[in-house]
């Protein structure tokens, strides 16, 4: 995770100022970041990463859920302030209602003649059948559909890509909390590679992100500076229940606790530094 501890300071040394639409952030654009998964699982080390909430989260996409109580009973409440907000509160239709939001969009982009597209299974099983193809894409970014969103894509899209036996993903990123949300993202989009690889017969390889605006928000400085102070440890190993081989296996509507989902994949030999707590811009 050296890279993302670059990144960071880059953007403290050499960042543009800007006043965004929730606060006063430090900027630079359009920068990658590429994780060898032979290296170890990407998670942060110089804090602590809730892991299990990086799953939930990414079983949660994965069924193509918008319920936020579902992730709270799973133990994740990252979509909490979002849910609440007051741009999205009037206009959800039940409580906890998320709206279109990623997974929906995966698992159920809208036709124009009334039709559904499951993008993630497709992709699925294109990889299976076809792994040579140029067309293993799945997006989340739908303009006819951002208004029942509570919050837009920040992650975008993803496509994948095989060579020789091994999968890699590729990643681009919209808008990049640097401090809180990125590390999240790392993890979420290496585990989404290894489960992938996993349902397809494959070896994971390598995780690139593309991140358009990357930013620390001002309130985030301090938080930052200290974190960038500490060493980063050994990588962890990414340990996935050999069970899951399909979409089903990972549905959040078996999963009733935050046990069931370490049940289905976990960090071991995961050394961390403390956490250190900084809020989260709504």
């Amino acid at each position: 995770m050296h890279k993302y501890q670059e990144l960071l300071r880059d953007i403290l040394t050499a960042g543009c100022d800007k006043n965004g639409r929730n606060g006063l952030t430090r900027n630079l654009f359009a920068e990658q970041l590429r994780f060898k998964m032979s290296d170890g699982f990407p998670a942060v080390t110089t804090k602590k990463l809730h892991f299990t909430s990086v799953a939930a989260e990414l079983f949660f996409f994965m069924s193509g859920c918008s319920d936020n109580k579902v992730l709270q009973r799973l133990g994740c409440n990252i979509w909490t302030a979002n849910v609440n907000s007051d741009y999205w509160g009037p206009k959800a239709r039940y409580e906890g209602d998320l709206g279109r939001i990623y997974g929906v969009q995966w698992r159920d982009w809208r036709t124009t003649d009334g039709g559904s597209i499951d993008q993630l299974q497709n992709a699925i099983d294109t990889l299976r059948y076809y792994p040579d193809g140029r067309r293993h894409i799945v997006t989340a970014w739908n303009p006819g559909e951002l208004g029942q969103m509570a919050l837009p894509p920040c992650h975008m899209q993803f496509q994948l890509y095989v060579t020789n036996g091994r999968l890699s993903l590729h990643m681009c990123q919209r808008s990049c909390d640097m401090f809180l949300g990125v590390p999240f993202n790392i993890a979420s989009y290496a585990l989404l590679l290894h489960l992938l690889a996993q349902m397809t017969d494959l070896i994971a390889n390598e995780l690139i992100l593309t991140l358009g605006d990357v930013h620390i928000y001002r309130n985030h400085f301090d938080a930052v500076k200290k974190q960038l102070d500490r060493e980063p440890y050994p990588l962890p190993t990414l340990w996935i229940n050999p069970t899951i081989r399909s979409l089903e296996d990972v549905d959040v509507d078996k999963l009733m606790t935050p046990q069931d989902v370490t049940s289905l994949v976990r960090l071991d030999n995961y050394t961390h530094h403390p956490a250190i707590k900084a809020p989260m811009s709504v």
